[in-house]
């Protein structure tokens, strides 16, 4: 059974951090493509940054010098460093795991952790 747990949202001030952590079971971990989405109150999910099996990352142009994304294939985790945070930061973050096959893709997601930054 696959499971993707996030962890590690909450209320932040403007200017705060936040480290986000996706633990996950069921998957070979360190052959998926792993990501970071949003979704704010009445907007659609968006990617916030990505990292492929071999480690390279990619982020969104609104988060860029801000979050950092970084995985570990052994102990099978996700993270998400979110700095200087603002108010459009706000939203429920959610953890991706893709690996696209020769038939079909494997497509998992976890439940999200919310991430408010209001003063």
């Amino acid at each position: 059974q696959v499971q993707l747990a996030e962890s590690g949202g909450g209320l932040v001030q403007p200017g705060g951090s936040l480290r986000l952590s996706c633990t996950t079971s069921g998957i070979t971990f360190r052959f998926y493509k792993m990501a970071w989405y949003r979704q704010a109150p009445g907007k659609e999910r968006e990617l916030v940054a990505s990292i492929s099996a071999g480690g390279s990352s990619q982020s969104a142009d609104s988060v860029k010098g801000r979050f950092i994304i970084s995985r570990d294939n052994t102990r099978k985790i996700l993270w998400l460093e979110m700095n200087s945070l603002k108010p459009d930061d706000t939203g429920v973050y959610y953890c991706n795991a893709y690996l696209a096959g020769e038939n079909r893709a494997n497509d998992y997601w976890g439940q999200g952790t919310q991430v408010t930054v209001s003063s």
